[in-house]
């Protein structure tokens, strides 16, 4: 009896495989599906061999579940179920059992064979899960299920264009060389002696634009398998790197590294979570076409661990607070398919008075713009339509964003509240940055408002 265990997010990849591997010329195969009562766990190939300890089972239909096998496509895939096979190698019985209430893993077990031919047929199975792997080339986001396994749920890329960044030109062009500039050049790179793997770093204060700018990239990036990593996710990294090399081109971002910069993976006697990341991109092979994209608002905690371990990240790049000609930019970004009656003057007006704030900020402050619109519009005459946004509807939404009552969300969108800063006719006033050793990364000073 031979058995493997595998990811359960392999499920749909070992289903693809066994499709093809049982239409192969010269193979007879005949499904059956085991069938135990509800409240029993699963039954092994190897209890149903020796017939003891097992419930009262019977074969009957095999019973499936559907998983999806792209974004828009799903796979019947079995979840007890036993192949008698018939090929060159003999007679021998292949038993698949998914996971379930009672059985949170995923195995293949073969009997029937010697040792040496019942791992061939793992292995042929194993290359047929590589070669069809339904991951590879799509954006995944990763997260940890209840027992701790990695889920892969199927994502659609932002379809962004480059004039939907809203960065400068040199900032910008700096991040496309190092992620995309890479991938264009990957064959004279490699002839030249030069390795592709590569880290990027995203820091600056929260609502910059960082998320936005990362999706840009892995929209970009269509020939990669893109794995999105948030949160709890992030104490995946180990499984999911491993994952990025059997999957390459690949690239992993990890979005909000910092909030577990200082987390131990198993206890006070380990590694930080962040230190594990470093190590997976240390393993990975020179040649390895992969990119490791990671964001960050507080930098102060990271570099510390960066400075310890070298040559994981190779660019740093840092995502400021839009200066006055960005912020038009972003009014004007946001404001596409919003019917508007603003002048040129009323324009420059919002842009003046929104010296210091956030992208974020920005986008949150013309919808409050239409919803005054909207809410005008239905006292005035039930059901009516709303008008276009005007200069009094913009002062009145701007008014409620930068007034003393709204400290707690304007932090929640990113923007300082130190009451000294606010320029004169209101505003959110720019946070003065603080420098502080190492890399000279530029951090910008805690809220005021906590």
């Amino acid at each position: 009896m031979v058995s493997r265990s595998l990811p359960t997010f392999e499920h749909v990849n070992l289903q693809t495989a066994i499709e093809v591997w049982v239409g192969r010329p010269g193979r007879s195969v005949t499904l059956r599906g085991v069938v135990a009562p509800p409240h029993f766990g699963p039954v092994s190939l190897q209890q149903l061999v020796a017939a003891q300890g097992i419930p009262p089972i019977r074969l009957a239909a095999p019973p499936l579940v559907d998983l999806p096998n792209g974004p828009d496509s799903t796979l019947a895939c079995l979840l007890s179920a036993v192949l008698l096979v018939e090929d060159a190698r003999g007679r021998y019985v292949v038993m698949v059992t998914g996971p379930s209430e009672h059985n949170p893993g995923l195995a293949v077990e073969v009997a029937g064979l010697g040792v040496a031919r019942a791992q061939s047929v793992l292995v042929e199975l194993d290359a047929l899960r590589r070669e069809l792997n339904v991951y590879r080339g799509h954006v995944l986001d990763v997260s940890v299920s209840p027992m701790g396994g990695v889920v892969l749920a199927f994502a659609k890329p932002a379809h962004l264009h480059r004039d939907d960044v809203v960065l400068p030109d040199a900032v910008l062009t700096r991040i496309e060389r190092h992620t995309l500039g890479i991938a264009d050049h990957r064959d004279a790179l490699l002839a030249a002696g030069q390795h592709l793997k590569r880290g990027l770093l995203l820091y600056g204060p929260p609502g910059t634009g960082k998320t936005h700018t990362m999706r840009y990239l892995l929209g970009r990036m269509t020939g990669y398998t893109r794995l999105v990593l948030t949160g709890q996710a992030l104490h995946a990294i180990g499984s999911v790197a491993d994952l990025a090399r059997d999957l390459q081109p690949a690239v992993v971002v990890l979005e909000d590294v910092d909030l577990v910069a200082e987390d131990r993976s198993f206890g006070p006697g380990s590694s930080p979570v962040l230190f594990d990341l470093l190590d997976a991109m240390d393993g990975a092979a020179a040649d390895a076409d992969l990119l490791f994209i990671l964001t960050t608002n507080r930098a102060d905690l990271l570099e510390p661990a960066l400075a310890a371990r070298p040559g994981r990240v190779d660019v740093a790049v840092h995502i400021d607070l839009p200066d006055a000609r960005a912020r038009g930019t972003l009014f004007d970004l946001y404001a596409r398919g919003i019917t508007t009656d603003l002048s040129d003057t009323d324009r420059e007006a919002i842009v003046q008075r929104t010296e210091g704030v956030t992208a974020s900020f920005l986008k949150e402050f013309l919808r409050r713009a239409v919803l005054e619109s909207i809410v005008e519009a239905a006292e005035d005459v039930e059901g009516a339509e709303p008008a276009a946004v005007t200069a009094a509807h913009a002062n009145r939404a701007l008014d409620d964003l930068l007034s003393d009552s709204q400290e707690v969300t304007r932090s929640l969108l990113g923007v300082g509240n130190d009451p000294t800063l606010l320029p004169p006719g209101g505003g959110a006033g720019a946070l003065p940055p603080r420098r502080h050793r190492g890399f000279g990364w530029t951090a910008y000073a805690p809220f005021s408002g906590g």
